[in-house]
């Protein structure tokens, strides 16, 4: 006997409300069932939840399959069958995400916690987002920095961790130590060449693992690197975390800027302040000392500006930003004493510093932080 979303869902009905669940997934023993929050009152969604998962679990250990983890989601959508028949006729409606603000946060010993997104891929993401780290751990900062680009783990190559070993206590992987950075990524975790062809409860797995499994300790700041679009991680982070905000990267070409704008208001939507924009591959300084704009100098800060958030700055073109990238040395970045590296570091500590004003301000704003006043 084996199991599958049918079987599952036939189990649910013997604890659910009668058409109550709205989807069931599963796939590799990652089980995902979703169930309307208006078909259950507000003091039994707890009770609610446990039994789904309860339900869940007892089905599989009957049919003699383990699971690795059950996710039940209580959203505002109308269940299928007959009631969803029975709903008018409607538009595309976001998917409901409980603000994380109303749970117990994950990570109690992080004041700060940064997603880097985009859009679209190759614009750079993960780029910033390391340096960000880099950047922040050099000024002083207690700094973690998370792969979240499940399908696509770039840390491993930028931070150098060819010859790194996990190692694991317990049940808590210990965070590799590298750059003044406390780091962990699913790259590191898996074989390397090994694609991860991976629904969304398995994704959503390997995220929640990450967050919750590795023994950050204290931080002042947790940079998340997501994957590019709009998709299955980026919901799962605003279910479990509480974040400061997420800072969106951009290339200046018209055709990035129509994306990131989608990343932005998706983080709007799940009430993620968006700290800012970033200009990546801004423009690129010749052998003859004459700035080259490559991509169109100065579309995300017009971006930025349409969308009435912050400018973070601009980030130029740099062959030897390219070459530390590949070689694992984001720290060179910033000490480099060469007059071609002069402007990268003028612009990734412009960049840091803005986004370590924008975090302040937007935990202040958040009620997690007050103002402290400097009197010299």
């Amino acid at each position: 006997m084996s199991i599958d979303k049918e079987s599952i869902r036939a189990a649910l009905g013997r604890v659910a409300p009668p058409g109550a669940v709205a989807k069931v997934s599963y796939c590799d023993g990652y089980a995902s069932v979703r169930i309307p929050a208006g078909r259950v009152p507000a003091e039994q969604r707890g009770a609610m939840g446990k039994r789904l998962e309860a339900a869940v679990r007892e089905h599989a250990a009957q049919a003699g399959e383990a699971l690795r983890e059950v996710h039940v989601e209580m959203t505002d959508e109308m269940p299928s069958g007959a009631a969803a028949q029975a709903a008018p006729a409607a538009g595309h409606r976001p998917i409901p995400i409980p603000p994380a603000s109303e749970q117990a946060s994950p990570l109690p010993g992080v004041r700060h916690i940064i997603a880097v997104g985009a859009g679209k891929g190759g614009v750079g993401k993960s780029t910033v987002a390391v340096n960000l780290a880099v950047g922040l751990a050099r000024k002083g900062h207690s700094v973690g920095l998370m792969d979240g680009d499940i399908y696509g783990p770039s840390l491993p190559t930028m931070l150098g961790l060819g010859g790194v070993d996990v190692n694991i206590k317990g049940n808590m992987i210990q965070p590799l130590l590298v750059h003044g950075l406390k780091a962990m990524t699913i790259g590191k975790l898996v074989d390397p060449e090994k694609p991860l062809i991976w629904r969304g409860p398995m994704a959503h797995g390997a995220f929640k693992q990450l967050v919750e499994q590795t023994a950050w300790g204290e931080l002042d700041y947790l940079i998340i690197d997501l994957p590019p679009g709009t998709g299955d991680v980026a919901l799962t982070m605003a279910q479990m975390l509480r974040l400061t905000g997420a800072v969106v990267v951009c290339t200046p070409q018209k055709v990035a800027q129509d994306d990131a704008v989608r990343a932005a208001r998706m983080f709007q939507q799940l009430g993620i302040e968006v700290l800012g924009v970033v200009e990546n591959m801004s423009w690129f300084v010749g052998d003859d000392g004459k700035e080259y704009d490559i991509f169109g100098r100065g579309g995300a800060q017009a971006m930025a500006q349409r969308l009435g958030v912050p400018f973070l700055g601009a980030v130029p073109i740099n062959m030897g930003l390219r070459e530390r990238s590949d070689s694992g040395d984001p720290t060179g970045n910033f000490t480099e004493a060469s007059a071609r590296n002069r402007p990268l570091v003028e612009a990734l500590e412009r960049l840091v510093g803005n986004v370590e004003n924008q975090g302040a301000l937007a935990a202040v704003r958040a009620g997690r932080a007050t103002p402290r006043l400097a009197i010299s």
